[in-house]
């Protein structure tokens, strides 16, 4: 009685006219960056992260959400339509999405896509409202030893599932835990790697970096490639083409599959909601009669990497909101935005901010039916949005990212830590690292040394701490064994052939 009291308070916390209007702004932008190559949700959160300062923290979350499951909704558009995934998730539904619009089966495609969608977000949102309270009281049962082993667990999964190589993802993670030392010590107050800058004191901005490593960077990177990133348009929707009885029968399995499937690995960090669409696209050609149609235009090819992405990214909310932990980059920019409200992100969320929670999880599941009402009528509009040179794009967000960083604290020091955030970004992807390991490191790195000195003093300096309270010396069993898995080589082998088949 008490959750459901909750949840009608939660109806009322994202039926305001506010957090409405947020919801739709959310899951609007989010389709347009999904649909635009070269923007995605990660780059659009880490742009709009000033804007945290003058909303509601429940606002700013939905809105946040709405732009994350939003993108992974509009990448399917233009994989369809143009063969060009707006989104890393979307790549395998171009294979057979795009093939069925080359035989004029265009809006069969997009509604498969968007029931798809929309079943899996549903049940995962429903699933995020049964999994997180449960989740989140045994989070209230952590204590420093645990939550230090428990981020030292997520560090190390980040580095198991992150693309390419090990050692650059190893690498990523130790030069966020090394910025995240950057400014004044909370204990000593004394200043730490801030080369007498007085504007290093409160440490590298969270916003600045994250703008910088997302935003700058992406733009230097897409002007780089040869040719312009948008493609032309090369096919037209069918509107004709809709789903019937009969198409509904055929892909309701595949959406089941993958729903399950990506509703478990969404809660993996490094990315599970794209691990989930390759893994459902695997599964179902696996399962298939005729595995031969896989490529040409099987219907089950939309549906369950559809359903997985979209899940995926629904249930990637539970360990951030639960326990504190990012899934994601999104999930890290999240996390940021709740620690510039002022709010410490983990189990008490759902104790002391029980609106913004089930205002969250409310929010979700109005987005989902927005997406598919708004979208539908919209499809048209997205396919000429995609004909803008993305020249005619970059001056716009470059300019919206120095605003940003300005706005902050209005000082120019910000804007020039922004180039070299950027410019860190684009040798960092020259190199081959991704920098979503190193923002993860950047959140964790401060919350991990606070527990680490807590959790010490709490035992008058024993270190075996870690290793006679049980559940940080499973937490930290379990970082031994993913770690082990490196050493593997039958292991590295089949993840190796994993991420070559995403590219």
């Amino acid at each position: 009685m008490d959750s459901l009291s909750m949840l009608i308070d939660g109806f009322a916390n994202a039926l305001t006219p506010t957090n409405l209007l947020f919801a739709v702004l959310g899951v609007m932008l989010g389709t347009a960056v999904g649909v635009l190559p070269g923007i995605g949700p990660a780059m659009t959160v880490a742009l709009l992260l000033p804007v945290t300062y003058n909303v509601s923290p429940s606002a700013a979350l939905i809105m946040f959400a709405g732009i994350y499951y939003g993108g992974m909704y509009g990448g399917s558009t233009t994989s369809i339509l143009l063969n060009t995934p707006g989104e890393s998730s979307s790549v395998v539904t171009a294979l057979d999405g795009h093939a069925l619009a080359r035989k004029g089966q265009a809006g069969l495609a997009l509604a498969t896509a968007a029931i798809g969608s929309f079943v899996a977000g549903t049940v995962a949102t429903l699933l995020l409202a049964v999994a997180a309270p449960p989740l989140a009281e045994i989070g209230l049962r952590f204590g420093p030893a645990e939550y230090f082993a428990l981020m030292v667990l997520g560090l190390v999964a980040s580095i198991v599932l992150a693309r390419g190589s090990l050692l650059r993802a190893f690498g990523m993670i130790l030069i966020g835990l090394l910025l995240g030392l950057v400014g004044t010590d909370v204990n000593s107050g004394a200043e730490r790697f801030t080369f007498d800058s007085p504007e290093l004191a409160d440490g590298i901005g969270f916003v600045v970096l994250a703008m910088g490593v997302f935003g700058l960077a992406e733009i230097i990177d897409n002007l780089a490639r040869p040719g312009d990133p948008t493609a032309p348009i090369s096919s037209v929707v069918d509107r004709s083409s809709w789903a019937n009885r009969e198409t509904l029968r055929r892909i309701a399995p595949p959406i089941a599959r993958g729903t399950i499937l990506g509703s478990l690995l969404g809660i993996l960090p490094g990315g599970g909601a794209m691990l989930a669409s390759f893994a459902a696209y695997a599964l179902e050609k696996r399962l298939a009669r005729h595995p031969e149609e896989f490529g040409k235009g099987a219907l089950a090819g939309v549906a369950a990497p559809e359903a997985a992405n979209n899940a995926g990214a629904q249930t990637s909310f539970i360990p951030m909101l639960t326990l504190g932990i990012p899934s994601n980059p999104v999930m890290a920019l999240m996390v940021g935005a709740l620690i510039i409200q002022g709010i410490t992100p983990g189990p008490a969320v759902m104790t002391e901010r029980p609106e913004l929670f089930w205002g969250l999880v409310v929010s979700m599941w109005i987005g989902n039916v927005l997406l598919v009402v708004l979208n539908l009528p919209l499809i048209g509009l997205w396919v000429r949005l995609v004909a803008v040179p993305y020249h005619l794009l970059f001056p716009a967000i470059l300019v919206f990212c120095a605003i940003g960083a300005f706005s902050i604290d209005g000082s120019v020091f910000d804007v020039g830590l922004l180039a070299a955030c950027g410019a860190a970004g684009v040798i960092f992807r020259r190199l081959g690292c991704e920098p979503a390991p190193m923002l993860l490191g950047f959140i964790l790195g401060p919350m991990m040394e606070e527990y680490l000195r807590r959790a010490l003093l709490l035992s008058r300096g024993d270190p075996t701490v870690f290793i006679t309270r049980p559940l940080a010396a499973t937490l930290l069993g379990l970082a031994l064994v993913a770690l082990g898995l490196m050493l593997v080589p039958a292991w590295r082998g089949t993840r190796a052939a994993a991420f070559e088949a995403e590219r």
